[in-house]
């Protein structure tokens, strides 16, 4: 088991693109609007990526291939194939562009609550946290930026972690939130959010990539699942951590907050500056793990359903990843809050996510393609639960944007 614990890897990844600023934001707002009462939501998402996540880890590891790879073999001679990778490329393309901002600016943000609202300091944060990030892509080596997203997966489960002990939270009201589905008047569009910003459609892309370049062949598949499991299971408490802090100190005190910046600077006066630089640095880990990865995942999925040379070195693949991280800059430097930008995204991931996990499962059902690694009972089962579930969430989400609901 500690050999399996020592390599760790691939699954961070995927918790280091989850846990960006927005879905820090989205559990500090469902702990501050609703208690502990949608813990139980967090507990589903996590479960739910699990799921999904080690569908695309058992993909890449078996058949060596990344899931765009997967895809476009699939759909090379049908009438599909260009309709389907327009779609796909756009969706990634555009709406990975538009996270991007967010994470620039919410790392910016973790930044700023620690030394403060300052105009100068935020911008020169954003160009910082533009050219780390850029630096990282540009250097291209697999096994650093691995080790540097563990890194900062650790100090985010730090942060939180012990932000929440701090605020000493109700047991048995945390207990009932993660145990007892409950949505309280007005807390469904909450969970739908919880949800959908842990269960996204590119980091299966970036999982089945991941995965084939870190372990050779069905030899490694336990220790591929066993990163899952740990990686993702990390975050999902990182996540639980940060929406309980939120209930246990700000829910029912009547403060007013709006974001994770709001969040940390109230925190100084209800437990001392610890809190607040604790609250601080895991925001900024989270902003500055996702301005990695979200660039990442979006030049494997284009370079693998394009036939590009999908490895963090070739000319294509930085191109992809450095483009879509200067666009999320621009944005983030221009002061307005990419909140079109991001509803567009929204819309474009409800619609994206249902169908990319038709898609892995279809492939983790072919035998020509994994033999006796293909999916069975359990896993369809589990996979066509998940997938209804996103459906639904993926249609009411689409339908809000649009104004229906």
């Amino acid at each position: 088991m500690l050999s399996r614990l020592k390599n760790i890897g691939p699954g961070a990844f995927v918790a280091a693109a989850f846990i960006g600023p927005g879905t820090v934001t989205a559990c500090i707002l469902a702990g501050a609007n609703f208690g502990y009462t949608l813990l139980w939501a967090l507990v589903f998402a996590t479960v739910a990526t699990i799921i999904l996540q080690e569908m695309s880890a058992r993909l890449g590891v078996i058949t060596q291939k990344g899931l765009g790879e997967v895809l476009r073999e699939a759909f090379a001679h049908t009438i599909w194939k260009w309709p389907l990778f327009a779609l796909m490329i756009s969706a990634l393309y555009l709406g990975n562009s538009a996270y991007e901002a967010g994470n620039i600016s919410g790392a910016a943000l973790g930044i700023e609550a620690i030394t403060g609202n300052d105009v100068t300091i935020y911008r020169i944060a954003v160009c910082a946290i533009f050219l780390v990030a850029a630096f990282c892509l540009w250097i291209g080596n697999y096994k650093q930026l691995e080790k540097m997203l563990l890194g900062l997966i650790l100090l985010m489960a730090i942060s939180f972690i012990t932000t929440f002990f701090m605020v000493k939270p109700d047991l048995p009201a945390l207990i009932e939130g993660l145990t007892i589905p409950r949505t309280p008047p007005g807390s469904l569009m909450t969970v739908i959010v919880l949800i959908g910003t842990t269960v996204v459609p590119y980091n299966l892309f970036l999982h089945a990539s991941a995965v084939k370049a870190h372990w050779s062949g069905a030899k490694d598949l336990g220790q591929a699942r066993t990163d899952t499991a740990i990686s993702i299971g990390l975050g999902g408490l990182i996540m639980i951590s940060i929406t309980a802090t939120a209930a246990a100190s700000i829910f029912g005190s009547g403060l007013q907050i709006s974001s994770a910046g709001d969040m940390a600077t109230q925190f100084e006066p209800l437990f001392g500056p610890f809190a607040k630089y604790m609250l601080g640095i895991g925001f900024f880990a989270a902003g500055i793990s996702s301005s990695i990865t979200a660039p990442l995942a979006t030049a494997y999925a284009l370079s693998e359903i394009l036939g590009f040379e999908s490895t963090v070195t070739s000319r294509k693949f930085r191109f992809i990843s450095l483009s879509v991280l200067t666009i999320g800059a621009a944005l983030a430097l221009t002061g307005i809050k990419p909140i079109s930008i991001i509803i567009f995204a929204q819309f474009a991931n409800g619609l994206l996510l249902p169908i990319i996990a038709i898609f892995l499962l279809l492939a983790m059902n072919r035998r020509s393609l994994l033999g006796k690694y293909a999916n069975g009972v359990i896993a369809n089962t589990l996979g066509g639960i998940v997938i209804l579930i996103t459906a639904g969430l993926g249609i009411r989400q689409i339908l809000t944007v649009i104004g229906v609901f």
